[in-house]
């Protein structure tokens, strides 16, 4: 497989699985009673909010290293576009992640 294609792969694989997590939420929400949906949401909520905040404490540290390289960088561009774009991107997964929850709200409409 030509390295273009597996580089496309790998950037869709994060996108299927957050619209899959996305999804299953929906799922549930419609599947269920409130009480049973209160049951099942709860454990979930939990490992969630771990994913989360994990991935918060990941993405601060990913920040201060990509500040560190575009403060040693220098004269070299593409050591500073690379730092550029891990900032853009560790910014878009946080608003992913943070504004899940949030959009779930939305299109259900609760």
């Amino acid at each position: 497989m030509p390295q273009k294609k597996r580089t496309k792969i790998k950037g869709v694989i994060p996108l299927i699985a957050l619209l899959s997590l996305f999804l299953f939420q929906i799922v549930l929400v419609r599947a269920a009673d409130t009480t049973t949906f209160d049951s099942i949401l709860k454990p979930i909520q939990a490992v969630y909010d771990l994913v989360k905040y994990s991935v918060t404490i990941v993405a601060g540290l990913i920040m201060l290293f990509a500040g560190i390289t575009y403060i040693t960088s220098g004269s070299e561009p593409g050591k500073r576009e690379k730092a550029k774009n891990m900032v853009m991107y560790v910014l878009i997964g946080l608003a992913v992640i943070w504004a899940a929850p949030f959009l779930v709200k939305l299109v259900l409409g609760s």
